[in-house]
């Protein structure tokens, strides 16, 4: 994937947990709650249909405000890429003010750990900018933590 600097924001790290269980973690509704916004943000609800096409809806509660999201996965490559949008809803309907597509990529770091990336696309570079501004990095630098330490204390319960 080449990435434009002027559309594109992403960042990768590499987590302390295995590739199976994030993918997971990440495509699983039960799951989402637990570590999909920067605490203390919550996930008040999610939907999820595992397949090109099917939906991606979560609901955020958000300084006692609820934000609904719908979206559709655009790919599901089982363990290693999850790419979903919200310029359309379920069944392909335009959504009139889309945010961005993100991309979550997963793969082994050959010691246990698995290395993450995810990338937020967006329509233009007003757009990038305007999530640059809200926190991107720091954002999602705070789910990949929080998705770490989720992740590790489902492995303590096995």
């Amino acid at each position: 994937m080449t990435l434009d600097p002027n559309t594109d924001l992403t960042f990768t790290r590499t987590l302390r947990a295995p590739r199976p269980l994030l993918w997971e973690c990440w495509t699983s509704p039960r799951h989402i709650p637990h570590f999909f916004v920067p605490a203390p943000h919550k996930v008040a609800a999610c939907e999820i249909d595992l397949r090109p096409g099917g939906r991606f809806n979560t609901t955020f509660e958000v300084d006692g405000q609820e934000m609904r999201n719908d979206g559709v996965i655009l790919e599901a490559v089982e363990g290693e890429r999850l790419v979903f949008t919200d310029a359309y809803t379920e069944g392909w309907k335009p959504n009139p003010d889309p945010f961005m597509t993100a991309i979550v990529e997963f793969a082994d770091d050959g010691a246990g750990g698995t290395r993450y990336t995810a990338t937020a696309r967006h329509r233009s570079a007003e757009a990038r900018e305007r999530h640059e501004a809200m926190g991107f990095h720091g954002g999602w630098t705070t789910v990949a933590e929080q998705l770490e330490r989720y992740a590790q204390s489902l492995r303590a319960e096995a």
